[in-house]
């Protein structure tokens, strides 16, 4: 078990039964007072920052997460079905752990995702996807030389500005990090 004076950006914690990512980690010594650790934290599970003080040599519980590559494969129910690739073994993926993500994912999609045991706490999907656009939507506001730009449908979902050259059918680069077009394929 590890103390809070050991604590710093990058490794993971379980406290009171979550799992959170140090973001940020600092000594703060006041002058008439206690000396603390001052935190901010990632919950793996919902994204949300939070921010935590630890008393010093407080005993913290350091939590080791394994990263398994697995590919899509379906929605079964409420959950998400993908094949670890390693293991060949099914897994289910909640659809709180996908989020938005969700946008992104189509069949035979590999992801990296953050295990604690057989439990998932989130996924990574490749920064860039060559995805299909299946529909366009013009912009009901006339467009001007600083608004070249059209919404376009894609095959997963996703909806994604595009240059209006950019026709149905077409495969486009997305950045799935930054939900933009890159480049026409």
């Amino acid at each position: 078990m590890a103390t809070s004076n050991q604590i710093s950006p990058g490794m993971t914690l379980s406290i009171d039964g979550k799992i959170y990512r140090v973001e940020f980690s600092v000594r703060v010594t006041v002058a008439k007072g206690v000396p603390f650790i001052k935190t901010k934290l990632k919950d793996l599970m919902s994204d949300e920052v939070i921010e935590k003080n630890f008393k010093v040599d407080q005993p913290v519980e350091e939590v080791t997460l394994s990263e398994r590559r697995l590919e899509y494969l379906y929605l079964e129910g409420k959950d998400h079905l993908f094949l670890d690739i390693d293991q060949l073994e099914e897994a289910l993926v909640p659809v709180s752990v996908v989020g938005d993500k969700v946008n992104y994912l189509k069949e035979s999609i590999q992801i990296k995702a953050m295990f604690y045991g057989d439990t998932i706490f989130s996924i990574e999907l490749p920064q860039f996807l060559e995805l299909m656009v299946m529909k366009l939507e013009e912009l009901e506001s006339k467009v001007s030389v600083s608004n070249a730009s059209k919404v376009a449908l894609l095959e997963t979902g996703a909806r994604v500005e595009v240059p209006l050259f950019i026709e149905v059918g077409d495969i486009i680069k997305v950045d799935t990090h930054v939900g933009e077009y890159v480049q026409r394929i």
